[in-house]
């Protein structure tokens, strides 16, 4: 059984890295500075007295994926629909001068409708806003969170401003959609890889 299962993984293997369409990783323009750990990865960009990081993890980023259309439009040797990475993503603005740092939770909407009336909608929405102090990796869940969902929206819009002056805007979401894509295949690639490894391992 395992000669088989590593056979599989084999193929499998080279599959992927057939279909693997980024040998190393996009780049995100804007002078976005990339660090990954594992699966987490940050972006860090410094502008005039302030500090903007972006942090996201691709483990369980990738949606269900829904079967609308019938089976038998598919030709037998279609490839399956691209899978795309849509993490949720923290932006923290940490001010120079001040004690305190903004976190704004960002997540990709499933449908990605935008609310009715609007010329052309955000890919992206805010979730939560809360203040934190700098410098402290534990967040405290005494602080007050903001949820946006009851949020008067001329508000919402000023954060949404807010984080466009400072380069998360919808080109930005974009972007970061490829690079956590690419990510999260060249993850599942390794995964395999160390699988196979394993399998084979008397």
């Amino acid at each position: 059984g395992d000669k088989a299962f590593a056979q599989f993984l084999t193929d499998e293997i080279k599959e992927e890295k057939k279909i693997q369409k980024h040998k190393s990783l996009p780049k995100v323009s804007g002078g976005w500075e990339l660090e990954v750990h594992g699966t987490e990865a940050k972006l860090v960009r410094k502008i005039a007295g302030e500090k903007i990081t972006v942090t996201f993890n691709i483990n369980n980023s990738i949606p269900p994926s829904v079967d609308d259309e019938p089976q038998e439009e598919q030709k037998p040797d279609e490839q399956e629909p691209e899978l795309t990475s849509t993490p949720n993503f923290v932006v923290e603005v940490i001010k120079d001068d001040t004690k305190q740092t903004l976190v704004l939770d960002c997540h990709y909407p499933e449908d990605e409708v935008g609310h009715e009336g609007e010329e052309e909608s955000d890919i992206f929405t805010i979730r939560e806003v809360s203040f934190q102090p700098t410098g402290e990796s534990d967040w405290k869940d005494t602080n007050y969170t903001l949820n946006t969902d009851s949020l008067d929206w001329a508000l919402y819009d000023h954060l949404m401003d807010f984080l466009a002056d400072r380069g998360v805007d919808n080109t930005f979401a974009d972007e970061l959609i490829e690079l956590s894509t690419a990510l999260e295949h060249q993850e599942y690639i390794k995964f395999l890889e160390d699988l196979k490894s394993f399998v084979k391992c008397q």
